[in-house]
Formats: C-alpha cells, sequence, structure tokens
C-alpha cells in the first residue's frame, strides 16, 4: 500500500482505435492516481495511433501491444496479469471519471464492506443522465444497466448491493480475483461483467455500487444485429456456466417461453437471422460450456435459493419496449418467480 489503509488500484484499459476518447479520458484520470496506482493498457491493434497517445499522455503507464483483435476479455485478461494492485479496476476507455473518483472507487475496501466488486455510478450526457446506478438481472438472463436515461438526481446516494456491477468501471479486490480469475474470452464483445458478477456471487462474493464515485460514459446503444448476436449468445453462455442446477430445472419453461417471444421480436425487429445464430453458436460451444460450468460450479459456496434472490421478475429496462409496461405480463412474472423461490426453499428445508 502506497499509505497506511489506502489500497492501491490497477486500472485496466482497452483500447482499439479510440484515440480521441483517449486523449479525453486519461489526463482526468492519470491526475487522480496515487502513489502506488497502476496504469495498464492493452491496445487491440489499434490503427489510429490510440497506443501512441497512451504513451504519449501517461509515459509511466504500462502498454500492451495485443498481438490480434480477439476482443475486449482477451486484453483485459491480459493487463490483469500484469496487475499488481490492491483493487483492479477495469474503466472503459470512454469513460471519464469524475473529480474525487479515485478515492471514492477505493471506499467500499476502505470501509471494510466484505465487498468482492463494485462499481461506481456512471453517468451520461455530460453527467444530467444516469448510464447505470447498478446492473438488474432478470432471472431469465436478460441484463441490463439500472435507471438508464432517468436524470442523475434519482440515482440512489447510498451504498447497496446490486445484481450486476458494470464494466465501465468494475472493481474487483485481489483476492476475489485470485480465486476467480479471468473474464471469459470467448465472449469478444457484451456481458462479461454479468457473467463475472453471477461467477462471484456463486462463490459467496456480494457485489455493489458507491455512488460517491462517479464516471461519465461516452454511451450509444447502437442495436446494431451483430451486436444482439453477442448478447444473446453471451445471455445463454452465463445461464449454462453460472445457473445451479435446481434453478435452471424450474427456470426451464419460463426460459422456453422467453426463446419463443425473442424470436418473434427479434424478426420484427430485423435482427432474427443474428438471433437464430446466436443458437448455433451455442450449440457449437455446448461442449466447452458445460466444462467450465463443472470448475464453476465447484467453486459454488451459496444455495440456489440465495444465488436467484438477487435476480428480479421484472422488466424495467426501457430498451425492453412494450414489455417492459406489459401489466399482465409483470404480474405473471412475479407470481412465477415466487413459485421458484418458494420451491428452491422447499428443495433446502
Amino acid at each position: 500500500m502506497a499509505q497506511r489503509g489506502r489500497p492501491t488500484l490497477s486500472v485496466i484499459v482497452v483500447t482499439h482505435n479510440e484515440r480521441e476518447m483517449v486523449e479525453r479520458c486519461l489526463p482526468p484520470l492519470q491526475a487522480q492516481l496515487a502513489d502506488g496506482d497502476e496504469l495498464i493498457v492493452a491496445d487491440n491493434r489499434s490503427t489510429d495511433g490510440s497506443a501512441d497517445a497512451v504513451r504519449r499522455l501517461a509515459p509511466d503507464a504500462t502498454v500492451i501491444d495485443m498481438p490480434s483483435n480477439d476482443g475486449y476479455m482477451a486484453a483485459a485478461n491480459a493487463a490483469a496479469s500484469r496487475a499488481t494492485g490492491d483493487l483492479l479496476l477495469t474503466l472503459d476507455a470512454d469513460a471519464i471519471v469524475d473529480p474525487g473518483f479515485c478515492e471514492a472507487i477505493r471506499r467500499p475496501a476502505v470501509d471494510g464492506r466484505g465487498w468482492a466488486a463494485w462499481m461506481g455510478l456512471v453517468t451520461m450526457d455530460g453527467g444530467s443522465l444516469v448510464n447505470t446506478s447498478g446492473g438488474l438481472v432478470h432471472f431469465t438472463g436478460i441484463a441490463w444497466a439500472g435507471q438508464a436515461g432517468e436524470p442523475v438526481e434519482r440515482a440512489p446516494s447510498d451504498a447497496r448491493e446490486v445484481g450486476f456491477a458494470t464494466g465501465v468501471c468494475l472493481t474487483i479486490t485481489r483476492a476475489a480475483w485470485e480465486e476467480n480469475p479471468g473474464f471469459p474470452p470467448e465472449y469478444f464483445l457484451y456481458f462479461d461483467d454479468v457473467d463475472y458478477s453471477l461467477r462471484l456471487r456463486l462463490a459467496g462474493g456480494r457485489i455493489g455500487v458507491e455512488p460517491s464515485a462517479r464516471v461519465d460514459h461516452l454511451y450509444d446503444f447502437a442495436k446494431g444485429g451483430r451486436k444482439w448476436r453477442l448478447l444473446e449468445r453471451n445471455r445463454w453462455a452465463t445461464i449454462v456456466r453460472t445457473y445451479p442446477r435446481e434453478l435452471l430445472a424450474l427456470l426451464a419453461p419460463a426460459l422456453l417461453a422467453t426463446e419463443l417471444a425473442l424470436v418473434v421480436i427479434a424478426f420484427a425487429g430485423g435482427w432474427g437471422r443474428e438471433k437464430l445464430l446466436s443458437w448455433t453458436d451455442v450449440a457449437t460451444a455446448l461442449p466447452r460450456l458445460r466444462r467450465e460450468r463443472r470448475g464453476i460450479q465447484a467453486r459454488r459456496r451459496v444455495s440456489a435459493l440465495e444465488f436467484a434472490r438477487h435476480m428480479t421478475p421484472e422488466l424495467s429496462s426501457p430498451y425492453l419496449g412494450r414489455a417492459s409496461r406489459m401489466r399482465l405480463l409483470s404480474v405473471c412474472l412475479r407470481a412465477y418467480w415466487r413459485f421458484v423461490l418458494s420451491a428452491l426453499g422447499r428443495l433446502e428445508a
């Protein structure tokens, strides 16, 4: 530790053709790094001078030139393998930290809250709107940013536990990372933060948000077909890898109904082909996913009920369209979830 009681930060940034972002985002971060902190940047074969910009702006940073662009997770893992800090912090290249962010993001460790991982409050539009005040995970595996698009004044000011911590500023203790190392490199992009949060929760870890640590995200939810394919592929990979057997059995009807509904939604939205391709991806990867599942479940320390309690039956994301506003659907989902939790409780009694 650089100072007594202050945990050191290893800030991990992954870049790919983001020179302009880097030039905006690194200076305020650099100004806040304390003695003993480190910045590690893994560049995924940028052709716009991103890595050179990092070296110019942060000459003390460790820059890793990845041999190929194998996605965010592979690069983040490479950076994490060099990290020496007490806390590992993944920070998106398009995220600008507010004044005091680095000190505030240490607070859960300083206060001894017992969290395995946490996030700060992520804003957008220059800090006027919430990007996420804490991730939510529906029991079908659909996950989204809490309060996305709401005025920032509505964000809770108290630290609390959340369904998952966003990768925009995911902070992980050294002990948690050593026990549960690595993001899934096969995911390439998206859902790695959900997967990692659920893996930590299986192992008995708690996930939280420290709202006093603010970071503004230059965010745009582009609904390209490839993004939907990766999101759906990785959602199913996460379900296969992390859901306890008892929970999977009870959720089978809901998961099937969700898939049928998503096919209709996907074709209506113009990404039906990508949805079907996501099934092909999962089927092809299933032998590997089952092997990974055995390793992940072997480290499980909580009951299926405790794991499930941090999920939600609500579909409150603004990106879910009409489904988030259908009262009858909401009533049915709540009733189904009460049944699942009750059944898990009986199984474990």
